[in-house]
């Protein structure tokens, strides 16, 4: 009797330090995220309203375009990897007409926000799952999140030259 006890407190010990684990690693996915919303946020606030427009050549987005592409793409990778249903007023958001840094900010950062809160509400197990990008590109959830933090800071990088065509120094580097 004493070596079942041990051994279901063994098993017990087992199962609450791999969840704890699992957990670790969605808690560390939500950190990132939150830490991207506020690198890409100081972009925006470091671009003044007039270089909103700007763009480096004119098949290039404006700055308000390309930011809010990397919105776009938050979205559908997001609903994608974790089934939540993207809200219908935030479907093509790059084509939106009211592109003043006001409106953009506000919907970049609910677009952070939706990634971050879907990312909250997945079990640690969903990441293992497999899905298709695009109705092409097979690979599991996990790396489809990792490809959408690709996304956002590919664009968000492209900024920093908007930011110096503007005349403005681009936010200091936010790895940790």
């Amino acid at each position: 009797m004493k070596i079942l006890k041990a051994t279901t407190v063994l098993f017990c010990l087992l199962f609450v330090s791999v969840i704890t684990k699992a957990q670790s690693q969605v808690d560390e996915i939500v950190k990132d995220w939150e830490r991207a919303k506020a690198y890409t946020k100081e972009y925006l606030d470091a671009m003044p309203e007039s270089g909103y427009d700007l763009k480096p050549t004119a098949e290039m987005r404006s700055f308000a375009e390309q930011m809010l592409h990397l919105t776009d793409a938050n979205y559908s990778f997001a609903s994608t990897v974790s089934d939540e249903k993207v809200p219908a007023d935030k479907v093509g958001l790059e084509k939106t007409s009211d592109k003043s840094k006001e409106n953009v900010t506000k919907l970049v950062l609910a677009g952070y926000d939706f990634v971050i809160n879907s990312v909250k509400k997945m079990s640690p197990g969903k990441f293992n799952e497999n899905t298709k990008l695009f109705d092409r590109f097979e690979m599991t959830k996990g790396t489809a999140l990792a490809k959408c933090f690709e996304h956002q800071t590919h664009h968000r990088g492209q900024a920093t030259v908007y930011l110096r065509l503007a005349g403005v120094t681009p936010p200091q580097e936010k790895l940790f």
